[in-house]
């Protein structure tokens, strides 16, 4: 967050030209701002500094045309307070706002109003294309700047899932994302179904779709159909038995890709047929089915016939698992280069995708979001992965300094150290910043994920909740019956 304050001061004083926000009167400012920019240029160790430098923001900026006129809710700064709101427990924007209040005190600036209400108005104002430009470009940065012995035979993984978000109940989320309609309507909440794609070497979200939990083309396939510019010639997509279709595998295919994905349900091995490869392994043949209602005749009539596809069949032995055989489909047909095994452990790391989205959902709180609009509540889901992707950039910084992988450090610990070096990263004086940056990446590297192979723990709670009635009609029906002496 520190870093993105320099941001902001240099964003500032481009400003001052007009470029991004016209001033009225700002007499003694701008001498201010000139020496803040002199300190903050030399804050090139500070957190985030090499994951998100200035021009990206810059670019990003530019590139969607904002124009603020409050001169200190810029673009950056509020960039930079939305971040710190994400990252902080309380989540709340009065905690943001305070928190530059103290920053600008810090600084011997005139302190900023408490009140939320200018820190709201930018944020609605920040575009949200260019939130989401910085979450792809960092997210692809920390992957193209890591070791080549993170790769996978050679070859970049990436994996894709998807999950839901609950919204607050609010008219215009539940018009733009509807609950479902296993609920009675003023009892549930809206639900935003979206899908994340993964680099599974250093967990950055490289790219996400999201939309209504329900409705025609809003399920997880055609999420992901809106992310397959983001797969590269060479990559390999790891993906669960939901992305298993003779659509997905063959249109990564088209882009000179391959899949490694669990067989889906509805499909059927039978391994008495096909090119037999070695003991429950072999080669067979998918023909391509009728034209579906969503893709174009071009791009149907482009695709092959049919798509040769190789299932292996795999033992679980770990005691407590509870899929004891699965069946992996993959267009990996050289068993000489991809063995059974490899591709039986690649499968089995698909799981990172999940903690990724439980980093996402649990540590940094975007299970539940707390936008009232639908425009607010995209804003929100990008702020989230933005500082995911910042945080998971960190990691993979503090890991290849000491010859670790990414997933061996904690993203809970990672977040809570880069927020206890904060206070000291925005008020520390540019000689020690440096050696501030050592220590963060130091500390950053202690917080080890402990090695518990084979590790089983019941999906149950032993603390027992306290016994509140389901609340089985809408919030004001509730309340007025309360208010007219009827039982609660």
């Amino acid at each position: 967050m520190a870093y993105l304050a320099r941001v902001r001061v240099t964003l500032l004083l481009k400003q001052q030209g007009g470029h991004l926000m016209a001033h009225r009167s700002f007499p003694s400012a701008l001498g201010q701002v000139a020496r803040l920019r002199d300190r903050f240029t030399q804050a090139a160790a500070l957190p985030f500094a090499d994951i998100l430098p200035d021009d990206q923001v810059q670019e990003a900026v530019q590139a969607e045309r904002v124009r603020f006129r409050d001169r200190l809710f810029s673009p950056a700064v509020t960039l930079w307070m939305f971040l710190s709101q994400v990252l902080d427990a309380s989540h709340c924007c009065r905690q943001a706002v305070v928190r530059f209040l103290a920053w600008r005190l810090s600084q011997g600036l005139a302190p900023c109003s408490a009140d939320t209400s200018a820190y709201c108005k930018a944020r609605g104002r920040l575009p949200e294309a260019v939130i989401a430009r910085l979450v792809r470009q960092t997210g692809q940065r920390t992957q193209q700047d890591m070791p080549a012995a993170w790769r996978w035979a050679g070859r970049t993984v990436k994996v894709v899932d998807g999950t839901t978000v609950s919204l607050p109940d609010t008219p215009a989320n539940q018009k733009a994302f509807p609950q479902s309609r296993a609920q009675k309507a003023g009892v549930g909440f809206p639900l935003a179904r979206m899908v994340v794609l993964f680099s599974l070497a250093v967990g950055t979200a490289l790219d996400a779709a999201f939309g209504p939990y329900r409705g025609k083309q809003t399920g997880e396939l055609s999420l992901f159909r809106q992310l397959h510019d983001r797969l590269d010639a060479g990559d390999i997509l790891l993906a669960d038995r939901h992305f298993c279709s003779f659509w997905e595998l063959a249109l990564v295919r088209e882009r000179g890709g391959d899949v490694v994905t669990r067989l889906h349900q509805l499909r059927t091995a039978d391994f008495r047929r096909g090119r037999r490869l070695g003991g429950c392994d072999h080669v067979v043949s998918w023909a391509k089915p009728a034209r579906p209602e969503w893709m174009t005749a071009e791009e149907y009539a482009r695709l092959p016939p049919t798509l040769a596809v190789r299932e292996l069949r795999v033992w679980v032995m770990r005691p407590g698992y509870r899929t004891r055989v699965l069946i992996v489909a993959t267009t990996l047909l050289d068993a000489d280069a991809f063995s059974t095994r490899e591709v039986a452990l690649l499968y089995r790391v698909r799981w990172f995708a999940e903690l990724d989205l439980r980093a996402l959902k649990a540590t940094l709180q975007m299970g539940i979001l707390r936008g009232k609009t639908p425009a607010m509540v995209r804003k929100e889901i990008w702020a989230h992965l933005l500082a995911y992707n910042l945080i998971r950039g960190l990691m993979a910084q503090a890991a290849a300094e000491a010859g670790l992988l990414p997933w061996q450090l904690s993203f809970a610990g990672a977040v809570q150290t880069v927020m206890a070096f904060a206070p000291l990263a925005w008020t520390s004086e540019p000689a020690a910043w440096q050696q501030l940056g050592v220590a963060l990446r130091e500390a950053l590297r202690g917080q080890r994920v402990g090695d518990r192979p084979g590790r089983v723990e019941p999906r149950k709670q032993k603390r027992r909740p306290q016994h509140y009635p389901l609340l089985m009609e809408s919030r004001d029906q509730a309340r007025s019956r309360l208010i007219q002496g009827c039982c609660a």
